[in-house]
């Protein structure tokens, strides 16, 4: 069992099904039924996808009468936002020194073609 938040955050998005219901509910709550629609799978399957969610904290179902609305709960990829910060930097270094380098790379004109 996978016992700290960041690992249980990742397995969740691993799934493209799982990210495409959070695509969806960061726009707004939505039903099961309407995270549903443009999945070709029945609910119970949707369903198992929304508890993984769930069980991540990335998605807390409401009461409103008998609709159960699902919405976007934000903490846990702030967290993971928090993680991809120092790799984030690095990476844009890395490709800043080369794009640095690539210029010098670039053959120059002489003075009176330009």
């Amino acid at each position: 069992m996978i016992d700290d938040q960041l690992s249980v955050t990742f397995a969740a998005l691993a799934d493209p099904t799982r990210r495409a219901i959070l695509a969806r509910l960061a726009q707004g709550e939505a039903t099961v039924n309407e995270l549903a629609a443009p999945h070709a799978m029945s609910l119970p399957a949707i369903s198992r996808h929304l508890k993984v969610l769930e069980r991540a904290g990335l998605v807390v179902k409401g009461r409103d009468a008998q609709w159960r609305p699902c919405r976007l709960e934000p903490a846990p990829l702030r967290e993971v936002d928090d993680w991809m910060a120092p790799y984030r930097t690095f990476f844009t270094e890395r490709l800043d020194r080369l794009a640095e380098h690539l210029k010098t790379m670039l053959p120059t004109e002489p003075e009176e073609q330009r």
